[in-house]
């Protein structure tokens, strides 16, 4: 394979901003590249011939690239729009001669998580990946490709090509799940900790399922579109390739499967934390009860005795020695008493 133009860089093509990749082209036949970064006007010659297979990449695409390649496979403005448009849902939607795929890729930093979105247009020797900025490794992508075994697979379709796009975005997918999962021990860990941090157990775990619920609202409709792609009716993805796909499917379960187990395992440990958080209060109680009827007995004793009316031991020494050994042996029966029930 021939060496990679950069992700992005400070210089261009005349007339491309500075920053902003210029659009990655690669043509291959029976499974070998043929040609490699040719210019996007030249995807119909390409095409043209038999048995070639043409992938396109717009990073941030300039109108003037978009009108190319919609020239060049005759893409319907909709489908275009759809492309360039920020937060699109899921989808698989077919138009005549291509279908176009709108996915995310997650990437978990920390407690952070982003979403980078990948537009593609997919025709039958075609495939066109668009891309609002460098979030999707594309170099990721042509490594699996060149690596994936079947990349040797030599019926002249896009279908591969789709399969090894797919299969990244949805192993993606399921990292960002492990990430989240290990965030989810971490608050685990925290809420059966001794120190028990209420705050900061308050904002992991809400963070947490914001992002649970982010990854599930892109996650769950790829089972939708890997079904619409493995319909034989439909006649998108050849039989050879039925299995890869089949594979990528059961993926997909997996991500929204362990994504609802992660839901569900955070509402627990919140619905634990106010459930320990309870139990400490009572423990706190508790000790303040005991404490309070310690204290209350000399209380009641100095009380007894600061009386102003004669009792035994009224104004005499004895009556003083009386006094502190009932307070003393009161307190400290007590105090064991409390602490053999685990009230202190």
């Amino acid at each position: 394979m021939g060496s990679q133009p950069p992700e992005s860089g400070a210089d261009g093509p005349p007339g491309r901003p500075a920053g902003v990749s210029p659009p990655r082209t690669r043509a291959w036949r029976g499974g070998r590249i043929v040609a490699e970064d040719f210019p996007v006007a030249e995807v119909s010659d390409h095409l043209a011939r038999p048995g070639i297979v043409v992938w396109v990449d717009l990073c941030a695409p300039r109108h003037e690239d978009l009108r190319i390649i919609g020239d060049e496979l005759g893409l319907d403005p909709v489908a275009v729009e759809d492309a360039v448009s920020r937060h699109e849902r899921t989808k698989l939607d077919r138009y005549h001669g291509y279908a176009f795929l709108n996915v995310y890729v997650p990437h978990v930093d920390g407690g952070d998580m982003a979403m980078h979105e990948l537009s593609a247009f997919i025709a039958e020797r075609a495939l066109v990946t668009v891309r609002q900025e460098h979030g999707f490794d594309v170099g990721a992508l042509i490594e699996r490709w060149d690596q994936t075994p079947g990349s040797g697979y030599d019926e002249p379709t896009a279908a591969f090509l789709v399969y090894g796009m797919l299969d990244l975005v949805v192993d993606l997918q399921l990292a960002a799940v492990q990430a989240l999962d290990d965030e989810a021990d971490a608050v685990e860990d925290l809420v059966f900790g001794d120190e028990f941090p209420v705050k900061e157990i308050q904002r992991r775990s809400y963070r947490l399922r914001k992002n649970l619920a982010k990854l599930r609202r892109v996650a769950l409709p790829m089972r939708e579109v890997l079904n619409t792609l493995l319909r034989r009716d439909l006649g998108l993805v050849p039989a050879p390739l039925v299995p890869y796909f089949q594979d990528v499917y059961d993926h997909t379960l997996r991500v929204g499967e362990w994504t609802d187990g992660l839901r569900d395992l955070v509402a627990d440990l919140l619905d634990t934390r106010l459930a320990l958080q309870s139990n400490r209060m009572n423990e706190v109680m508790k000790k303040v009860t005991s404490w309070a009827a310690i204290i209350a007995v000399p209380t009641a004793v100095t009380g007894f005795y600061g009386m102003n009316v004669p009792y035994p031991g009224f104004s005499q020494h004895g009556g003083f020695i009386a006094s502190a050994v009932i307070i003393v042996v009161c307190s400290t029966v007590l105090y064991a008493v409390f602490k053999l029930r685990d009230w202190l």
